[in-house]
């Protein structure tokens, strides 16, 4: 009677064994993964964890909270509010859009200029990406760069409010709101413990953690001279962002020549540097955003000597001779593939 009761008890503990086994060799990881459409272009989050589909609910809530502050395209936006009475009366707005315009200024002054967010009376004289995209008249050009002066932006950390000096003037934080947007789904997937995630919002890629198998990430860097998802190399990645910026984005042809979206604050123009794609790697999305459209227009000398002296950033150049410059930070964990481009010695 006892080894009867034993040899069941056994028989069970070793049926309880192998269903547990069976379950998890079988148990796919678990995972929320959800495309959607806000700040102008279209969003994918992917987070693994059981809280993954609430984190994932929380994020979209505050994307488009963000966008509603910030578009330039909504007229009930903090950024119209402040538009409109440019030259007239500044606005009380969010800790939100004053966090964002307060660092555009700082990246402005970084950057020498060559990023600008008061750059949209002359990306609404282009409107390069729409039907109404034209090349504009110089005496155009002219007058607008009148009112292309981030020093003009007039900030009262007091009240939070954000003003313009001149009539006319016009904010865009296009730019760089992406990249708040981007750390701020960061702190909610954090906050539902989400320990593995993909953030990607229109081409400003950050990653959480490793990925669910416990490798690192792995991100394609385009290449600027062939259609989208071809890639020069592989970024290796845990806990960065990855923003790039270039002239493949946004475009048009006129008489066989090429104009893109990122336009020189100082000239006017579509940017004629060198660089035809610049990715910058940081820990903080907004970094990488204020940084990738200044350095590209930049121009390669400055912005390697810029990126290698700013601590915890780094970058990838390509230029249109098709050479690579990579910073001394990210070297190890990146790998070019495509033998039509060659490493740049002199950095």
């Amino acid at each position: 009677m006892i080894f009867n009761v034993l040899g069941l008890t056994l028989l069970i503990i070793l049926i309880l064994i192998l269903v547990l086994i069976f379950i998890t060799s079988n148990t796919n990881p678990v995972f929320t993964e959800r495309s959607f459409y806000a700040l102008g272009t279209v969003m994918y989050l992917k987070a693994f964890g059981k809280k993954g589909e609430i984190a994932i609910e929380k994020a979209i809530e505050r994307l488009i909270d963000i966008d509603n502050k910030m578009s330039a395209f909504k007229d009930y936006s903090e950024i119209s509010k402040i538009n409109r009475n440019a030259g007239m009366l500044p606005q009380i707005v969010s800790y939100d859009t004053y966090s964002v315009i307060e660092k555009s200024i700082k990246y402005s002054e970084l950057l020498e200029g060559t990023f600008d967010p008061t750059i949209r009376p002359l990306v609404s004289l282009w409107n390069i990406g729409t039907k109404y995209e034209k090349i504009p008249k110089q005496n155009e050009i002219d007058e607008k760069l009148k009112l292309v002066n981030y020093k003009d932006i007039i900030i009262n950390k007091t009240d939070n409010s954000i003003g313009l000096k001149k009539k006319g003037q016009a904010l865009d934080v296009g730019g760089i709101a992406k990249g708040f947007a981007a750390d701020e789904i960061k702190n909610i997937f954090v906050k539902y413990d989400i320990k593995s995630a993909l953030i990607n919002l229109g081409g400003n890629i950050l990653v959480l953690g490793n990925k669910n198998d416990g490798t690192p990430w792995k991100v394609g860097i385009q290449n600027p001279f062939k259609p989208r998802g071809e890639y020069i190399g592989i970024l290796t990645a845990k806990d960065k962002s990855i923003v790039t910026s270039g002239n493949y984005e946004r475009f048009f042809m006129k008489n066989g020549k090429t104009f893109h979206h990122i336009i020189d604050p100082k000239t006017g123009y579509p940017s004629e540097s060198k660089v035809v794609s610049a990715t910058i790697i940081s820990d903080k999305s907004i970094d990488g955003d204020g940084l990738s459209t200044g350095v590209y227009i930049m121009g390669i000398d400055k912005a390697m000597n810029l990126i290698e002296s700013i601590k915890g950033i780094d970058a990838i150049f390509i230029t249109e001779d098709k050479k690579i410059y990579v910073t001394s930070g990210v070297k190890d964990n990146f790998k070019l593939f495509n033998n039509e481009f060659i490493y740049n010695k002199n950095y």
